[in-house]
């Protein structure tokens, strides 16, 4: 049976939430919401207020976790303060997942590349998973959706390392590029099982450059946002979100987008996690007002 992905054109935070709703499912327990801080000085990333009436609904905490590269979320401290800069710690309660070690280590006995994820301890306090993603490009992953937030988002600072170096973390920046892609659809599929279902997707595609909310300096948007996806498929989404790239023949930022999207070989995570059985290419995308 064909996963469904619920679309909405219309991009406000009362559209999210009203959209969300349409999957009739509750996420109970103790609610981890994983979305984007935003870097310093990145001017995309979507803000506190625009997710504010979806993370109400569900009662859920902000969570992040280190980045494994310089800039001003790179250690506890300097992100924290990011959070606080940014609004997010204002608005939310807010767990720094890996603000503290060890890292919780989950195992992916199936893994194409990786065998071990390391995420932010604080993991395991959560009963249920809320992925809200900006749908965009990414200088390395092509691009970022539901699959990245999973895999490298949920991952602690050393977690991050060792998927980018496909289990070598000193590879940061040099691994075999379609290794690192197989290694994020590795991670993300150890999360996925880790909630065993308790967990629903958000992208949202507006602000969309070809650079990530990582990037201190970015590209300003590209393309003419596009709407609202909800789903219960991390890989259905994303997919989704390409065809919908794709189908914007008329937009004239779409070649742009495509090239980095392309050039990174951004749909082998899709392939890579779909092959491992955490959701499938093949939806029903239901369009809504």
């Amino acid at each position: 049976m064909k996963q469904k992905v619920y679309l909405s054109r219309t991009i406000t935070p009362e559209k999210v939430l009203q959209t969300y709703k349409l999957l009739g499912v509750e996420l109970k327990g103790n609610v981890a919401v994983k979305l984007h801080s935003g870097e310093v000085g990145n001017q995309n990333f979507l803000k506190p207020d625009f997710w504010k009436p979806i993370i109400e609904y569900v009662g859920g905490t902000v969570t992040e976790c280190n980045t494994a590269y310089e800039g001003e979320r790179n250690t506890t401290a300097k992100h924290l303060k990011t959070l606080k800069k940014h609004g997010w710690s204002q608005y939310f309660n807010v767990d720094l997942l890996d603000a503290e070690g060890p890292d919780l280590v989950l195992d992916i006995p199936d893994g194409k590349i990786i065998k071990k994820n390391y995420v932010g301890k604080n993991l395991a306090n959560y009963n249920s998973l809320l992925v809200l993603s900006h749908f965009k490009g990414h200088p390395m992953g092509g691009y970022g959706g539901a699959l990245k937030q999973l895999s490298i988002g949920i991952a602690s600072s050393y977690g991050k390392a060792y998927i980018h170096g496909a289990g070598v973390p000193e590879d940061f920046w040099t691994s075999d590029h379609d290794s690192f892609l197989e290694a994020m659809a590795d991670a993300a599929s150890s999360v996925v099982k880790f909630f065993n279902g308790n967990a629903v997707y958000v992208n949202v595609m507006k602000n969309m450059s070809v650079d990530c909310d990582c990037c201190a300096v970015a590209e300003d948007p590209c393309m003419k946002d596009i709407g609202i996806l909800v789903s219960l498929d991390p890989v259905a989404i994303d997919q989704a979100c390409l065809d919908l790239v794709y189908a914007a023949k008329d937009d004239p930022g779409r070649a742009h987008l495509l090239e980095r999207i392309e050039s990174r070989n951004g749909v082998h995570t899709i392939e890579a996690a779909a092959e491992l059985g955490i959701g499938s290419r093949e939806y029903e995308l239901i369009e809504v007002e």
